[in-house]
């Protein structure tokens, strides 16, 4: 080797790490399950600007049917749970530069988000709807032509308006609820891309505003939010949906902030 050319010994360095990594050789994928529970703690990313799913109440607390699932979920894995405050924009750059293990954020499950992250089983169900003083006519998307809506930027409400809304309309995007509740309640705009919720807040606010569902632009499925390739997290958290779906302890969450039973299509994963 005393005169072997180190440009040849690099190069026969690489082939070898390049054949072991070919081999399963190379690096061990650290397993996020575990991780998880040697920290003995779950960072949940929560958005606490979107009532009743994440909010603070009148001594800051943070509550609503994301932040008790969440602490369900953490006290059922033995776990300190850790609320890490987002936004609907950041809730999935969040989750892939581990800044949270997992979202629980009024997350609807997308083909597009599909791409990104893996999803659990929904735990329950959320409306996109376009809504609007109950003064307005609004019965569909064409009646939105010549009109600003607002959307909570990085929402299913944003992307869903912009499949339906003509391209007459005016869409103003604002980065968290808050900001669009803000604007809503403020008279800047009368009409709001949401979740139903969402439309109960601003009369609370403003109640001269009497805002109302004018059109349903999809149902979608909330999920709990996970990183791309680990089955064992997966499998594990969607053992934990479907036995808190069984048991009733979800449902009664979600009666319990939105007045409702969960949607049949979400309880009969606990079947």
């Amino acid at each position: 080797m005393k005169n072997f050319p180190r440009r040849h010994f690099h190069a026969l360095l690489s082939g070898l790490l390049l054949a072991g990594s070919a081999l399963g050789l190379g690096t061990a994928h650290a397993d996020q399950l575990d991780t998880i529970t040697s920290s003995k703690k779950l960072r949940v990313a929560i958005d606490l600007a979107v009532p009743p799913y994440g909010m603070k109440d009148d001594k800051l607390n943070s509550t609503g049917s994301d932040v008790e699932t969440a602490q369900l979920l953490a006290k059922d894995w033995g776990l300190e749970l850790e609320i890490v405050p987002t936004t609907g924009a950041n809730r999935i750059p969040f989750l892939q530069t581990d800044k949270a293990d997992v979202v629980i954020s009024s997350l609807s499950v997308t083909p597009e988000r599909e791409k990104v992250i893996d999803f659990s089983i929904p735990f329950a169900g959320i409306s996109a709807v376009v809504g609007a003083p109950k003064k307005l006519d609004i019965k569909s998307a064409a009646d939105l032509a010549g009109k600003k809506v607002v959307a909570t930027r990085g929402t299913t409400n944003d992307a869903e308006l912009t499949k339906v809304a003509p391209k007459e309309a005016q869409i103003v995007r604002f980065d968290d609820d808050a900001t669009s509740i803000t604007a809503l309640v403020s008279n800047q705009a009368d009409i709001f891309a949401t979740a139903p919720p969402l439309l109960k807040v601003i009369n609370e606010k403003n109640p001269a505003k009497q805002m109302e569902v004018k059109f349903v632009m999809k149902v979608n499925m909330l999920a709990v939010g996970l990183r791309k390739n680990e089955p064992r997290l997966k499998e594990k958290t969607d053992a934990w949906v479907r036995a808190n779906l069984k048991n009733g302890k979800l449902n009664a969450i979600y009666k319990k902030f939105h007045g409702v039973d969960l949607p049949e299509d979400v309880l009969k994963n606990g079947a």
